[in-house]
């Protein structure tokens, strides 16, 4: 892959449309600063997808060097020592010399998240740096990446606002990079985003959910917007409902006591799904300028209507409360079954069932499209199922139109059957690259189309916040389910409610070469 030479900074947040004239600035050497570096998140996710650009050429040694931050009192060659086995995993032996050069473009800094100290001696280690490079100053570049808590946003802030920021503008900049969960409510959503928004532009703040950078998601506009026949179909004459779903085989395992704090709601339904939810709805924007896109977003979001109370399904598993770390008494769902209902011209009367769970019989993450039935059918086929979209997103990525055909043989009769595009098959050799590659180097660009602005965050928020308090003061109660089932029955009828028929005798078999 060809490699992309870092003196180069394209700036997208000029305004300007594609195909039009762009500014482009020189710019300095670029410093990547992981806050959180021993964490958990930081040596599974961060670093190996780092590591990944590296390997692919889209950060050069001779211009990126990468700033490890936390609390734990550790040498530079602790913490290496702690993330070499995350970039290892699965990778070629080939690549061991690839691992030992990035390695050494890490460094570490200890200190407080909210005293100057520390954050001076991470402004010295990154300012020795960059004149190491002759960066002229306030050319360079550099990324904040807070893997970090929510708690601490606000303080984490304010000290790289007062110690770490470049010193002037030529061309540099300074961005921060925030994790999900983006508060637990409307208001902790909105009092967050108004003390960043104290310290930072817009412009400069990149919040994340990865599920924007995964491959099928990425593809959602294309296959809407590039393909003709989709465009006649995409609305409520033709499709009689949406399913996004996401469903894990396991349960909260070890991580009841932070789980339980969140519930499958907000972590799952409020940010993942309704994300996917908004690029299935939305209307097609003027152009891929990334502000076009999320204006149509937003759009979508404006125009759900409130949650009705029968068109909510909570599920807890058994043994949910077993974990040390919850309350005996939790009322946390692992488990939601919610209809959310656009009212604008093309999706009036179209539920779409956002289903999230934990310790169910399968793991998969996917959108199924389910059209209506067709008028006067003369092959007497509808109770075989309808016909449907279904766009895999995870494991197996894969794009497949369910449709009825005819049995092969003498005999005039018909049969359930797929037109299958399964990326594994169809894209062999290509490596799908993991949603935080795609998205790092998109902040490193400045490209915020797959970000979560602030009004979107607040639209999200406005949605979800009355169920949940509802849920918090325990007016709502979720139902229990065995590990390993389909989650509540409660579920299947508020889809069978809903219109939701479900294709009994057919199942998608990924096909093998």
């Amino acid at each position: 892959m060809a490699s992309v030479g870092w003196c180069i900074e394209k700036r997208s947040d000029v305004g300007h449309e594609p195909g039009g004239t762009e500014t482009v600035l020189e710019a300095g050497c670029l410093s990547i600063i992981v806050l959180g570096a021993s964490g958990d998140l930081a040596k599974k996710k961060t670093f190996p997808a780092l590591f990944n650009l590296y390997r692919q050429g889209f950060l050069q040694s001779s211009e990126v060097h990468i700033f490890g931050y936390a609390r734990t009192k550790i040498s530079d060659d602790d913490l290496r020592n702690r993330i070499i086995g995350y970039l290892i995993q699965g990778t070629a032996s080939e690549h061991s010399e690839d691992v030992s050069k990035f390695l050494q473009l890490i460094n570490y800094v200890s200190g407080s998240y909210d005293t100057e100290e520390g954050f001076r001696l991470l402004d010295k280690e990154i300012s020795a740096y960059e004149q190491l490079k002759n960066s002229v100053e306030g050319s360079s570049r550099r990324l904040f990446y807070l893997a970090l808590p929510p708690s601490v946003y606000p303080s984490v802030c304010k000290m790289i606002k007062d110690y770490c920021m470049n010193k002037s503008d030529l061309g540099g900049w300074t961005r921060i990079v925030v994790e999900k969960p983006f508060g637990k409510d409307l208001d902790s959503a909105e009092k967050l985003s108004t003390q960043i928004g104290e310290l930072f532009d817009e412009p400069q703040i990149y919040r994340i959910d990865h599920y924007l950078g995964k491959e099928l998601v990425q593809n959602l506009l294309v296959l809407r917007f590039a393909n003709r026949f989709f465009l006649p179909l995409w609305n409520r004459d033709n499709i009689d409902s949406v399913q996004i779903v996401f469903r894990e085989d396991f349960g909260t395992e070890g991580r009841g006591g932070y789980f339980d704090e969140y519930g499958i709601i907000r972590d799952i339904i409020q940010n993942h799904l309704l994300q996917v939810l908004c690029l299935v709805a939305m209307e097609k924007p003027i152009s891929l300028q990334p502000e076009r896109i999320r204006d149509e977003k937003v759009k979508v979001l404006q125009s759900v209507i409130p949650i009705k109370r029968e068109e909510v399904v909570l599920g807890q598993y058994e043994g949910y409360t077993d974990d040390p770390t919850v309350p005996d008494n939790s009322n946390t769902p692992t488990f939601a079954t919610v209809i959310l209902r656009i009212h604008n011209e093309r999706w009036e009367g179209v539920p779409f069932i956002l289903k999230a769970g934990k310790a169910l019989n399968s793991r998969k993450a996917e959108i199924r499209v389910q059209f209506k039935e067709v008028p006067g059918d003369i092959f007497k086929c509808q109770k075989q199922g309808r016909n449907e979209i279904v766009i895999r997103l995870q494991p197996l990525e894969a794009i497949y139109m369910k449709l009825t055909v005819k049995q092969p043989g003498l005999e005039m009769s018909t049969v359930q059957s797929e037109l299958d595009l399964s990326y594994r098959q169809r894209y062999q050799g290509v490596t799908i690259p993991e949603a935080y590659e795609r998205l790092i180097l998109d902040t490193i660009r400045g490209d915020q189309q797959h970000f979560v602005r602030r009004d979107e965050l607040k639209a999200a928020w406005e949605i979800f916040t009355p169920l949940l308090h509802g849920i918090d003061k325990g007016e709502f109660k979720p139902t229990t389910y065995k590990p390993g089932s389909r989650g509540p029955v409660e579920a299947d009828e508020l889809l069978e409610r809903a219109g939701y028929v479900q294709t009994h005798g057919y199942i998608w078999i990924p096909p093998t070469l």
